[in-house]
């Protein structure tokens, strides 16, 4: 005789993104307002060692914003410093660092742990904050276009293990994702541009309206105009957040559109030795995916011309040697593997809407790759 017990229920997650500058001015109540009112809450803070650097002060303005408000929370310790990029995902040390100073400071699920830094960082953080204590509050402060737009916002928190990027992680919301402009402003150029793929990416598959603003505005971004990064980050950042509130945030199912361009670019940052940025890397998976597109008949030449031109004209690569070889298909078969379940891949039907496909054909794929090697080498004017 079997015996049965149907478990349901259904959780509501909420929380803010917001956008500011001087984020840690005293006069200004944003970080103190995301936390639990009517209680001296305890947090820890983890910074991206290159953020520290860019802003040698930054350390003393928590503790005077602290000092300021200290009816409202308290500093469990002196900030931790880490690594940014892939680095801190790829060294089990370092996110092991954060689950220590977790028991060392007595960090519990009612403290908050808050990450400062770049998509990596706040992956990194967000995982050990997630398997501490089964879940410790977490606040993002994204300090990169990259993050403030896209991976800052979501659900995801990750390290990279056995070689693959993003293995081990969890979906889990942070309390509150709080983003200083003034954070960009000292980014090198590379990491000032890295982040428009992913608005480029979005715009593709969703919005055709929002890939001509970032045609029209290009010169702009280029030439780091910050009224222009900030239209750019809160529009994207708007359109992953209507996406990640849709119908699979914790991504159950196979499908995954707004990893287009990924599942290469993922395996172009491994096999490259993370020289190429993931937002580099997103760039580059966009303009191959179009090129497959384009040569499956369904966007034409001149819609490939128009994103190719707008990659280049923001100061992308569209083409790097690793790109070539079976090393590419292997990603192929990683992502699919990622993903759980049967090969899920966004491409192009036209400008502004994705279409989902389950194979790829790998003489196309190598058909694609030629192209963009081809025209690689030509600066296309959109």
């Amino acid at each position: 005789m079997n015996t049965i017990l149907q478990q349901s229920f259904a959780v509501s997650f909420q929380y803010p993104v917001c956008f500011t500058e001087d984020l840690f001015d005293p006069s200004n109540s944003l970080f103190v307002d995301a936390l639990e009112k009517g209680k001296i809450c305890k947090t820890f803070f983890v910074i991206d060692d290159g953020v520290a650097k860019a802003f040698p002060n930054l350390i003393h303005q928590i503790q005077t914003y602290q000092k300021v408000h200290h009816d409202r929370f308290s500093l469990s310790a002196d900030p931790s410093m880490v690594p940014g990029g892939e680095e801190c995902k790829n060294d089990p040390e370092i996110y092991q660092q954060v689950v220590r100073a977790t028991h060392e400071f007595g960090i519990d699920r009612h403290s908050y742990i808050v990450a400062i830094g770049g998509g990596a960082v706040l992956d990194m953080v967000g995982f050990a904050a997630a398997i501490s204590h089964r879940g410790i509050r977490l606040i993002r402060i994204p300090t990169t276009v990259l993050s403030q737009n896209d991976s800052g916002v979501g659900v995801k928190n990750s390290i990279n293990y056995f070689g693959k990027k993003n293995y081990l992680g969890t979906f889990t919301t942070p309390v509150a994702v709080l983003n200083d402009f003034n954070f960009l402003k000292t980014l090198d150029d590379r990491d000032w541009r890295a982040g428009i793929s992913e608005a480029i990416k979005v715009a593709l598959i969703k919005d055709l309206d929002f890939f001509e603003w970032l045609e029209q505005n290009q010169k702009a971004m280029a030439a780091r105009e910050m009224d222009a990064m900030k239209t750019q980050i809160i529009r994207c950042a708007k359109m992953h957040m209507d996406h990640i509130a849709g119908k699979d945030p914790f991504e159950f199912g196979s499908s995954r559109p707004l990893d287009f361009g990924h599942w290469a670019a993922h395996k172009l940052e491994h096999l490259s030795d993370y020289r190429i940025r993931h937002g580099e890397a997103v760039a580059i998976g966009i303009a191959l995916d179009s090129a497959y597109s384009h040569l499956k008949g369904w966007i034409s030449e001149e819609d490939l011309m128009r994103i190719l031109g707008l990659l280049q004209g923001l100061g992308f690569s569209i083409y790097e040697p690793e790109l070539s070889g079976e090393n590419l298909i292997q990603g192929l078969r990683e992502f699919q593997e990622h993903l759980g379940g049967q090969l899920t891949i966004m491409l192009l039907e036209k400008l502004g809407k994705g279409v989902e496909v389950h194979e790829m054909d790998h003489e196309l794929i190598e058909e694609s790759v030629a192209l963009l090697q081809h025209k690689s080498g030509k600066l296309i004017l959109s």
